[in-house]
């Protein structure tokens, strides 16, 4: 990659493999959270990932590319380190560190979108740039909501 516009095809291939792959694995954090509003966030998160996926596809035709990911290590380590918590936690360990795990991914997911939608901004993809806006915005109120569930719930 020598270009923004290579960065940013690159970084989306990224999201894409990130989105399909967090897709595959909630509903094993679903099956495993204890607290029933923890478990209708995740379950209600993974809707909307489906959505984001759906939008994606647009993001990537503003480009005229096909919509295809790029392994993320990076997704793959967070995701193992939840199955590691499902493997060893008990009781309330298990739901607090679960959603800890699921902030990691938002926040990850968050510092992704933030620099996808500056570099359409600044590549004059608007349309990306409004696309790739909504996406951070749902990825900001899904984090937002997992910290109020830690704090008055999960957490005590």
């Amino acid at each position: 990659m020598q270009t923004l516009a290579e960065l940013f095809e690159h970084t989306l291939q990224d999201v894409q493999y990130a989105e399909n792959a967090i897709v595959k694995a909630l509903p094993k954090v679903i099956k495993a959270v204890q607290a029933a509003p923890l478990k209708q966030a995740i379950e209600s998160h993974l809707e909307e990932t489906k959505g984001q996926i759906a939008t994606l596809k647009k993001v990537f035709a503003t480009i005229d590319k096909k919509p295809e990911g790029v392994k993320c290590d990076a997704i793959e380590g967070l995701l193992k380190e939840a199955d590691g918590l499902i493997e060893e936690a008990k009781g309330v360990a298990l739901d607090a560190g679960l959603l800890a795990a699921a902030q990691a991914v938002e926040h990850y997911e968050i510092s992704r979108y933030g620099a996808l939608r500056e570099w359409a901004k600044a590549l004059g993809n608007d349309e990306a740039h409004v696309l790739l806006t909504e996406i951070l915005d749902q990825e900001k109120a899904a984090n937002a909501k997992l910290t109020t569930l830690a704090v008055t719930l999960v957490n005590k």
